[in-house]
């Protein structure tokens, strides 16, 4: 398989690689030591590990439903990107898995969750979904690859509820738990929403990879349309956000602390940084037409959708995390290892978090793992010319000459 990678590619495979084992050896270090190495406490119990679950999430979902969407409307030019659209969904999912079994802590003990499942809480709603969506993502490759078109069209009409539902299942999560800021109707919607933002954004910018790369060739006026739907996805995603934030800024709805907190708190720089440069910044690019068939002026658009959601994500996780639902007496025991070695900052009343270097280092190490694995899967199942060298060894040879 290596042959088949220009010296390029061999130099971006071996750096994705280092990082995935430094992001090994930061894993096995937080093992060791638990998660008390990580800024997370008994005030912030979710962080960067979460977060990372609902973008990739998103990201999954959003390739997904890109390519079931060219079968289930037949669309022939968005057919074209099918198979890549899922690997990068693929890709996407279990990366999004890593970070939950990361985020356990114990792994060992994830047995557990099949042994005695609670059915009423979410949390299992999404292990069993996000089972059903990796079977379907690779059942979909699988008959792509072997040409079978009429299982696959048959197949995108029950991948296409899936991914939107796999979303849906993670917002939930968030969306009813009462006793958290979240707590909200159309939390799923917003999740969907961003997921075909940023969905489609990061697909973008994996198949301008992929043509660069020589990998594949795109059809022509394709990333014009791609470009003015995900202008339309944003616009979406926008209004969904403006509809929440509407809801808790109305006297009396009881939501001005969270609102406090994402407009000029803590929380705001990455509140800020989504409606600037994740939503009005991309939409304005995309909203000329002239743009959307200018590749540079896609990818930045591209980027910044993705870095708007992925900022979405944090403020949306920790501004629920700032104010404590429990604030009597000394405050809540934090848990932590600096807790335990001085008494005296044992106990707090706010909630606060900054990721430690071992969680960026594992953060780090997932994604160049996702990055190296979509490399690989792109280069195997849509590369002609990697799957001739493989057929023929004398050709593989000669390509490596």
């Amino acid at each position: 398989m290596l042959q088949n990678f220009s010296s390029k590619g061999k130099t971006a495979l071996f750096v994705l690689a280092a990082l995935a084992v430094v992001g090994i050896g930061c894993w096995v270090f937080q093992l060791m030591n638990g998660l008390g190495i990580t800024g997370m406490s008994n005030v912030t119990s979710w962080g960067i590990y979460i977060a990372m679950f609902m973008l990739f999430v998103g990201l999954s979902a959003g390739g997904l439903i890109v390519a079931s969407s060219a079968h289930v409307f037949n669309i022939e030019s968005f057919k074209t990107i099918a198979k890549p659209a899922v690997i990068l969904s693929i890709v996407c999912i279990c990366v999004a898995g890593i970070f939950i079994l990361i985020d356990l802590g114990g792994i060992q003990r994830f047995w557990r969750l099949f042994t005695g499942p609670n059915f009423m809480s979410p949390l299992i709603w999404d292990v069993i979904i996000i089972a059903i969506y990796l079977v379907i993502n690779i059942l979909d490759l699988m008959w792509m690859n072997k040409g079978e078109e009429d299982k696959v069209k048959k197949l995108s009409y029950i991948a296409l509820p899936v991914a939107i539902l796999v979303h849906s299942v993670t917002a939930w999560i968030f969306g009813l738990q009462i006793a958290r800021a979240w707590y909200t109707a159309i939390m799923a919607p917003i999740f969907v929403a961003s997921a075909l933002d940023s969905g489609l954004a990061l697909l973008l910018l994996a198949l301008i990879g992929l043509e660069a790369a020589g990998i594949i060739a795109l059809e022509e006026g394709l990333l014009e349309k791609l470009g003015k739907l995900l202008a339309v996805f944003i616009a979406v995603d926008a209004f969904f956000i403006g509809c929440e934030l509407l809801t808790m800024a109305y006297p009396g709805a009881g939501e001005a602390v969270a609102l406090n907190h994402m407009l000029s708190g803590a929380t705001a720089p990455f509140f800020w940084f989504e409606i600037i440069c994740g939503l009005l910044v991309p939409f304005l690019i995309l909203a000329i037409a002239k743009n959307r068939s200018n590749k540079t002026m896609v990818i930045l658009a591209s980027v910044l959708v993705v870095l708007g959601v992925a900022a979405k994500r944090i403020w949306l996780l920790l501004t629920s995390f700032i104010t404590p639902n429990i604030d009597a007496g000394p405050g809540i025991s934090l848990g932590t290892q600096g807790a335990i070695a001085d008494p005296t900052a044992a106990f707090a009343t706010a909630g606060t978090y900054a990721p430690t270097l071992p969680e960026l280092g594992i953060v780090v190490g997932v994604i160049s793992l996702g990055a190296l694995a979509f490399m690989i899967l792109a280069k195997k199942y849509v590369d002609p010319s990697a799957k001739k060298a493989e057929a023929s060894p004398a050709a593989a040879e000669a390509a490596a000459a």
